[in-house]
């Protein structure tokens, strides 16, 4: 009897711990691992407002997975998902295609621009290593061209769209990195403006407003201009337009970063999947309604939560817990045994502020400040080691 095959499409959180806890629950020779990714790299997501601001290097933000993997127990691919056949049980890659009897599907997302007009070919997004190298130098680099056109104001101006954690976070970062900038570029401080835009009637909607408020009164001291309850009407090569009061207004800006949304990967809808903004709604094993052998995890699941009925947010605790509870029902599948129904457990959120500030919710109290910014730190150190131990802890953490 030929060893079932389990293909992981993804190395995201969800795909990366589910790909690392089966490799350690079942011997060799009860199944065949294959683990897709388009990159050679995992990267850790919550860490990218970082590199994209300039106050840390984009490597620090990723470890190749051929360190994170026993290469003896998962078949490591290098290539890009073009879509799933699910009659026939097989992936078709950009060079080649795979079959499986199990599948894994962590493809992540991709931004939402809820129909913004020219928001998807004017502004840029937080979503990948490659993305964020391109803001920074993009920023830079207008920093530079102001020395020989001081008239132009606007290449100093950066609008980020969207006050939701991503958001709120590459704006405390940015603030901390305009100091350097100008100190580099001989800039007047005083000239450089980050705008927050939200189209919600507060930031970070549905937090606490305690700490919302905290959030706020840290950032604007530090510069940054808050214009909540905001829409977004257009983005333009030369900036944004935003409804004020019913009037449209025009912030010229030579940098527009989207924050403000996401959704699962195109490829689902695309290969036939019934999903919503892009995300397969699950059932209580994490498997795509109709198909005992295909897993969902990370961005690409849709749960709701029955206390709200609301879908929980795609964080990586939850794509964390994805991986460990698929790993752990393939397991119990190709064993035999019972699966185990997929429960959240939300631990605590933490947002960071920029350079020893943040702000969460950690075991239902609230941190602020400098010890919340050490919980920050503690919840990445923590997931470094559950990927790498504490060998890559030690090299990756910031301490």
């Amino acid at each position: 009897m030929s060893k079932p095959s389990i293909v992981i499409l993804g190395a995201g959180y969800g795909g990366i711990v589910a790909a690392l806890r089966l490799s350690k629950q079942l011997h060799y020779n009860e199944a065949d691992i294959t683990l897709v990714n388009k990159n050679d790299y995992h990267y850790i997501t919550t860490e990218l407002h970082q590199p994209a601001a300039g106050t840390m290097h984009h490597d620090q933000a990723r470890v190749g997975i051929r360190e994170l993997i026993d290469e003896k127990k998962i078949n490591f691919v290098k290539d890009t998902v073009v879509a799933i056949d699910r009659e026939q049980q097989k992936v078709t890659l950009q060079n080649g295609e795979l079959n499986y009897d199990y599948l894994v599907v962590g493809l992540g997302s991709e931004p939402e621009t809820f129909g913004i007009e020219g928001l998807r070919e004017n502004a840029f997004s937080i979503n990948s290593i490659n993305s964020v190298r391109v803001i920074r130098q993009h920023i830079e680099y207008q920093f530079a061209k102001f020395a020989t056109e001081p008239e132009r104001t606007d290449y100093l101006t950066i609008v980020v769209g969207g006050a939701g954690f991503t958001g709120i976070e590459f704006v405390g970062e940015l603030a901390d990195r305009v100091p350097e900038l100008c100190a580099e570029y001989d800039v007047d401080p005083n000239l450089v403006r980050i705008i927050n835009v939200e189209a919600a009637p507060t930031a970070l909607p549905g937090f606490d407003p305690a700490l919302v408020n905290y959030a706020m009164d840290v950032l604007e001291k530090k510069g940054v201009e808050f214009k909540i309850g905001t829409p977004i009407k257009r983005c333009t090569p030369e900036g944004v337009v935003i409804e004020v009061d019913g009037e449209e207004e025009e912030i010229k800006a030579a940098t527009i970063v989207w924050t403000g949304g996401v959704r699962g990967n195109s490829i689902l809808e695309e290969s036939g999947f019934e999903t919503m903004r892009g995300r397969i709604k699950v059932d209580e094993y994490l498997r795509a309604p109709g198909h005992e052998n295909i897993f969902i995890v990370g961005d690409c699941a849709l749960i709701i939560n029955e206390e709200n009925n609301r879908p929980y947010p795609p964080t990586a605790q939850i794509a964390i817990q994805h991986g460990e509870n698929v790993a752990l029902n393939l397991a119990a599948l190709i064993r035999g045994g019972s699966m185990t129904p997929f429960k959240p457990h939300i631990r605590g959120t933490v947002a960071s502020l920029g350079r020893d500030e943040a702000i969460g919710i950690v075991g239902g109290r609230k941190v602020y400040g400098h010890a919340a910014s050490w919980l920050k730190k503690l919840i990445d150190m923590r997931y470094l080691y559950i990927i790498g131990g504490l060998s890559l802890v030690l090299k990756k953490g910031r301490f």
